[in-house]
């Protein structure tokens, strides 16, 4: 299986080799230092393998559980290297060529470029800007057929925010259910909904529901590579499992044990309370930016650290950005082309605090100005 590189990973090596000063693309919580939990580890931990569960630490498979809101027992849980690591064992253990997989857009692209390596039948869902970027699952209903194996939505959904409300994912298990399909949903952005509303988890509402998550995005944990696959279909978290033996192997032990001590409740807690405060200061301030440009419009996202921008025409996201990226501005702002909508351009509210943010919008505004006044 050859997988080809999608544009968003495209965008960032791109950017990486451009060396910008700023950026509005943050997709993360502020990250924590490895000082903030050595007084926790203990020294004489072994970094071995040996004697671990095949499945993850059982401490940190029951604090995934009650962190998440997740109403199944550990058994249902794979600790995986990442979100990414989670779909990737489970796309590929369940879609075979010519199956059918249906898949959200704009959202995360991993699944559509392993989707196609393997050969299947994908197909795209898009959903609704006109709507607040809602998924239409009337036309969900429609693709789905009985060579249908997979679902994978985003949700929250990756570049919108726009979160699935629990009727909504009833709904599409529904669907899934009518032709014995899976719904993967990845979930990394669940514990940043900004109405205070947890997520709805697929894999409480459906037996043959896959959530997917990790400590990247909410806790700013993205270096530790640790993750999670949630499951009550036992024979998935099992098949995963084995995937796992002959691609990354084992886990990262040290990994686990500092997530570890990151689930751990009160920790846990104080961590999405400043995440939540610099991430809503930082929305507040892209809002009022985009409220004064002309060029811009967008949906606020409803959970989650991005969000996706209209461009007005003659605007267009790949060209904004190659100029952004060059002198006098030397800042990333991510095209919307890395999702497949070119109209568009992607902004992030991660990172550590307002000045950052502001520094990249002021950039942006100096180019948008720039671009106006050649074309005048």
């Amino acid at each position: 299986m050859r997988v080809e590189m999608h544009a968003l990973f495209k965008s960032f090596l791109e950017a990486h080799a451009a060396e910008p000063r700023e950026s509005v693309v943050f997709s993360m919580a502020p990250a924590p230092t490895l000082g903030e939990f050595l007084g926790d580890l203990d020294p004489s931990l072994p970094l071995d393998w040996s004697g671990k569960s095949f499945q993850g630490l059982p401490s940190l498979r029951e604090k995934i559980l009650a962190r998440g809101g997740f109403r199944s027992g550990p058994g249902d849980v794979l600790v995986t290297a990442g979100t990414a690591e989670a779909n990737f064992l489970a796309i590929s253990q369940l879609v075979r060529p010519g199956d059918r997989m249906v898949v959200d857009v704009p959202g995360w692209p991993q699944p559509l470029v392993l989707g196609e390596a393997i050969g299947a039948d994908v197909v795209r869902i898009r959903r609704r800007e006109a709507e607040g970027w809602r998924l239409d699952l009337d036309e969900l209903e429609s693709l789905v057929t009985d060579r249908t194996r997979l679902i994978f939505l985003c949700n929250p959904n990756n570049p919108t925010g726009r979160v699935l409300s629990r009727p909504e994912l009833e709904r599409a298990a529904g669907i899934a259910d009518r032709v014995g399909a899976y719904l993967l949903c990845d979930e990394v952005y669940s514990g940043l909904e900004w109405d205070g509303q947890s997520t709805p988890r697929a894999a409480d509402i459906y037996e043959r529901g896959i959530s997917t998550g990790s400590v990247s995005k909410v806790l700013g944990l993205q270096g530790l590579r640790t993750g999670w696959l949630v499951c009550r279909d036992p024979s998935l978290v099992l098949d995963a499992m084995v995937l796992r033996e002959d691609t990354s192997e084992i886990m990262n032990v040290l990994g686990e044990y500092v997530a570890d001590l990151a689930l751990n409740e009160d920790r846990y807690r104080t961590a999405v309370e400043r995440a939540r405060s610099i991430g809503s200061a930082n929305l507040d301030r892209i809002d009022e930016f985009v409220a004064s440009r002309r060029e811009l419009s967008w949906e606020r996202p409803q959970a989650g650290l991005i969000g996706f921008c209209r461009l007005e025409p003659p605007l267009d996201g790949d060209e904004l950005s190659r100029i952004l990226l060059r002198e006098p501005y030397r800042t990333f702002v991510m095209s919307g082309s890395a999702y497949g909508y070119p109209d568009h351009v992607r902004v992030g509210a991660g990172g550590s605090g307002p000045d950052g943010i502001s520094r990249g919008l002021l950039k942006l505004g100096e180019c948008l100005d720039a671009l106006g006044e050649k074309r005048s």
